[in-house]
């Protein structure tokens, strides 16, 4: 039995910057649990390896129920098992999403999440390759640079989309999102950039600070409704860590909401179902589940594309309104990367290019729950992908966007044969069928420990879980939309903003005077 100040739950893109935040106070013990390994295989540090990760041992490798909309298909959900979370196996794009996005959040209720109140915490961590502006920082731990040396595919992706019509866009995170550019990367050095990397990595010999990997938290520890601290299975051995403060569960979209459950905060009759008894009865755990989804349009190359060890292979990318566009947002985030992402056996060649669309608002919900009350189970994911007919008309949009992209002249030295959806399918209904064959998770699951002020809520602004006292919830679990884009940028700005918040109330009366007069 130990006692810490903090235990952080899960060392991923949240998990890491607040452990690293807490512990920048000397006084200030922190416990960080991961429950994969450390992240020393060496495929996790060459960009282009990533593919490799998923299935391997660093990966959660979940799967989705029969998904009723997708041909009863069970969906692949890759999860980082390892330190560093899935910033470890992602595909490295740094993101922040749109401007509304925040100020949505802000309007339903999450005071101080607007995107004026969010921009400095995005700031914070970055230290930006192109140097400080009114929307970047230097200086900060996250290194985001460009492509070291992209594609000639991804050079003309861009020029192909901009002689359409459509914006050339350097930069996706500053004025404006909509137009066609490169991605810009968490990469260091030309190796990825992981939380890990970049929070963990160089505090490793602080004293007051605690890994331990392979520990799988069991349950949350109560006293009446204070969470006072967490039961773990570390080597086999089972142990209970306490804590002076509060508990920080930062175990991602799927295993937050199963920790909460697992420790009886959840839909009370679920529980009852699976014999936990209910601390609070918290309908909103669990529910809300969003996910970008995407498909493939494949094209076979006249030449190797081999993309360089330095490339995340989705480099280039372009946000645009559809014709289905309903919202202020973009609703479609077109990628484009320099090799063929689908496998077919009729390939002559694996020299090829891949567009993929992606339905960037999620209109379709879906839902994390118990099988069984075992923290060794798998929780039971149903994410109702296309469930909504916004989201199908997007992802329709997107192929047809494609299509027009690759044949518009751009490509004529490097495009071959149309090989997914393929040059036969061509009407809407063909497409749409393809799609219910094709489509896959962009990776993206959040909000299933949405954040807000209604009954549906788990989490109050300030993170902290309805109900209980010295618990906080900080991952993308909280989004209460997913965000326009990549989640990995967006997480880590939610780890930097919680940490503000925990550091403010861990003040003592006298402490926050001081901080005030400082101010």
């Amino acid at each position: 039995m130990t006692h810490y100040d903090y235990v952080v739950i899960g060392a991923g893109s949240a998990g890491c910057v607040v452990a690293n935040r807490l512990t920048e106070d000397p006084e200030t013990t922190v416990l960080l649990l991961e429950a994969g390994g450390p992240d020393t295989k060496p495929e996790i540090h060459v960009p282009v390896e990533f593919p490799n990760l998923f299935g391997s041992e660093v990966d959660w490798a979940y799967f989705t129920e029969e998904e009723p909309h997708l041909n009863g298909r069970k969906i692949f959900c890759p999860r980082g098992k390892v330190l560093g979370g899935s910033s470890s196996i992602n595909v490295m794009i740094y993101i922040r999403g749109n401007h509304h996005d925040y100020d949505r959040w802000q309007e339903f209720g999450n005071r101080g999440w607007s995107y004026q109140d969010v921009l400095p915490f995005f700031q914070k961590s970055e230290n930006q390759q192109r140097g400080a502006s009114q929307f970047h920082g230097v200086g900060g731990l996250l290194s985001v640079t460009d492509p070291i040396a992209p594609s000639p595919v991804s050079q003309s992706f861009i020029e192909a989309a901009v002689a359409m019509g459509y914006e050339r866009n350097p930069d996706f995170n500053g004025a404006q999102q909509e137009g066609a550019g490169l991605y810009q990367l968490t990469v260091k050095d030309g190796k990825r950039h992981s939380a890990a990397a970049a929070f963990l990595l160089p505090i490793l010999n602080r004293p007051n600070l605690t890994i331990a990997t392979e520990a799988l938290v069991t349950q949350l520890l109560f006293e009446g409704t204070r969470t006072v601290g967490v039961e773990y299975l570390h080597n086999g051995t089972m142990h209970q860590s306490f804590v002076n403060q509060e508990v920080i569960l930062s175990a991602g979209a799927f295993d937050s909401p199963k920790v909460l459950m697992l420790s009886g905060i959840g839909p009370a009759e679920h529980l009852r179902e699976l014999g936990i008894p209910a601390i609070v009865d918290l309908p909103g755990v669990g529910q809300n589940l969003q996910d970008h989804q995407y498909v493939q349009v494949g094209y076979q190359a006249t030449q190797d594309l081999q993309p360089a060890a330095t490339s995340n292979v989705a480099e280039a990318g372009l946000f645009v309104h559809t014709e289905a566009s309903r919202d202020v947002t973009p609703d479609l985030q077109l990628s484009c990367g320099p090799v063929l992402w689908m496998q077919l056996e009729s390939l002559r060649a694996n020299w090829g290019f891949t567009f993929a669309p992606v339905a960037t608002h999620c209109y379709s919900r879906g839902s994390i729950s118990l099988r069984l009350p075992s923290p060794k189970d798998r929780p039971l994911i149903r994410m109702n992908y296309l469930q909504n007919e916004k989201d199908m008309q997007v992802l329709v949009e997107g192929i047809k966007i494609s299509r027009q992209i690759a044949y518009s002249g751009a490509f004529d030295k490097l495009l071959g044969e149309e090989v997914a959806p393929g040059g036969s399918v061509t009407s809407d209904e063909a497409i749409r069928a393809y799609i219910r064959k094709a489509c896959e998770t962009a990776h993206h699951p959040v909000g299933t420990c949405k954040m807000g002020v209604d009954e549906s809520a788990v989490v109050d602004p300030e993170l902290r879980v309805h109900g209980v006292d010295g618990l906080r919830v900080v991952d993308a679990s909280i989004m209460p939309t997913l965000t326009t884009g990549n989640t990995n940028a967006p997480t880590i700005m939610i780890g930097e903003k919680a940490a503000d918040l925990i550091k403010a109330a861990g003040r003592t009366p006298q402490q926050e005077l001081e901080f005030t007069k400082l101010s």
